[in-house]
């Protein structure tokens, strides 16, 4: 995870170097579709979290590529990992998206996504 919390608004203020340095980061990780469906099938599972195996099929993905892809979401924060037996097992960090919507939630706004 992060050392410092992501992110302040960009409404609040212009950003520091380290604030955008860190908001871009994050950003980045979701800016590919297929992390946005890893993530998106996290974020929707009944459990509330999804093993690593039960994931490429998902996503029409290897194994490899997929844990790729999981590896960017946990180093940025968004996604806690918790290894079990030979699988990995995942979960959203509900805060690390709070502050990601915070960041990017502009007053008057509202989502048309």
């Amino acid at each position: 995870m992060p050392a410092t919390p992501c992110c302040p608004p960009l409404a609040g203020g212009v950003l520091s170097t380290d604030d955008a340095e860190r908001l871009a980061a994050v950003l980045k990780s979701l800016a590919d579709p297929v992390r946005l469906r890893l993530l998106s099938l996290v974020a929707t599972a009944a459990a509330g979290e999804v093993c690593a195996c039960d994931l490429p099929q998902a996503v029409d993905r290897s194994q490899s590529t997929v844990s790729h892809h999981l590896s960017q979401l946990v180093d940025a924060g968004l996604l806690h990992r918790e290894q079990r037996g030979k699988w990995a097992w995942f979960r959203v960090d509900d805060a690390a998206m709070a502050d990601v919507a915070s960041a990017l939630r502009l007053p008057g706004t509202r989502s048309t996504i």
